[in-house]
């Protein structure tokens, strides 16, 4: 993680706070999943993002969870969260895409803690009725693919970054966690289908913008939810000539383990918190087809395989 997140005490909450209170703050609630997460920025154009990113939470509900930007100039980059309050400070954030994630790893933390509720930092995509998520370590081309795979038939995407799930009867049931998707300005490159929804976007000076892929692939093409049944790991590795392989639970796990589960953003990461998440994903994991796709080849020749699978399971 490019920042470092301090744990921190009420004391130094209530100190915090009062260095906030003069700062002429925008500020505004968002719904994650049920969760009130609301931010405090003095940067107007990340009141927008925001606004544009999620869902709104309704004014008159009490936030469950707080960000509170302070951009001072002098103290190096870094956050201090009060785990009690679900409270935290971030310190000289320049980029959106950090305090969104930041968000998410709040309200993921009150949901699994509280709610039983589990966070997976992935790509889900209903097909036809089949939920698909793409789950994978940086630069292994989760984007890429999981937007490919939007453009399939009878797909709606569910989310292409963070989602929560739930265990129940039957197989394990996902919500989605974002009104519209944080993008890169290349998304077109790859897929002509989204060169007009790239050029509604305003970008920020990371290259990233909100777009609402509804602009381009209907207003039914997002759903707030599904149920899983392919769970699709992604690897880069060229000394690797396999190129799709099914996975064990175990196996799937081991890997997910070794990646951090494949989530820089996690806000906690103590004995119990890390406890919690390999028991949700041996859970997860047991209940769905698991497969391993390296992604070495074009991106077309990925997507083409990642669709046989679908197809075949």
């Amino acid at each position: 993680m490019a920042y470092e997140t301090k744990i921190i005490d009420t004391a130094r909450t209530n100190e915090l706070l009062e260095i906030c209170r003069p700062m002429n703050y925008y500020r505004h609630k968002a719904d994650i999943n049920g969760i009130c997460v609301e931010l405090f920025s003095c940067r107007k154009e990340f009141i927008d993002m925001w606004s544009d990113n999620f869902y709104h939470m309704s004014d008159s509900v009490r936030s469950h969870a707080r960000i509170y930007c302070i951009d001072d100039g002098t103290t190096e980059l870094h956050a201090e969260y009060d785990i009690s309050t679900h409270t935290i400070f971030l310190f000289n954030f320049d980029y959106y895409g950090w305090i969104k994630s930041v968000a998410l790893g709040l309200a993921g933390n009150i949901l699994e803690r509280e709610h039983w509720v589990y966070s997976v930092h992935g790509a889900a995509i209903d097909i036809d009725g089949k939920g698909v998520t793409l789950i994978a370590p940086s630069k292994t081309g989760k984007t890429t693919q999981s937007w490919g795979l939007l453009r399939e038939a009878n797909s709606h995407l569910i989310s292409d970054d963070w989602y929560f799930v739930q265990f129940g009867t039957g197989r394990p049931r996902i919500n989605g966690s974002e009104k519209n998707c944080y993008i890169d300005a290349d998304i077109g490159d790859v897929w002509e289908e989204y060169k007009p929804l790239v050029t509604g976007v305003k970008f920020d000076n990371k290259g990233r913008g909100i777009g609402n892929v509804r602009w381009v692939r209907g207003q039914g093409s997002v759903i707030s939810k599904t149920s899983m049944s392919i769970v699709i790991l992604l690897k880069r590795d060229k000394e690797d000539p396999t190129i799709v392989s099914e996975l064990s639970t175990e196996d799937a796990l081991s890997y997910l383990q070794s990646h951090d589960f494949c989530n820089p953003h996690q806000l906690i990461r103590d004995e119990t918190s890390v406890g919690i998440r390999t028991d949700f994903f041996r859970k997860y994991l047991s209940q769905c087809k698991v497969y391993m796709v390296n992604t070495t080849c074009s991106a077309e020749e990925t997507q083409e395989r990642i669709r046989t699978l679908i197809r075949q399971s």
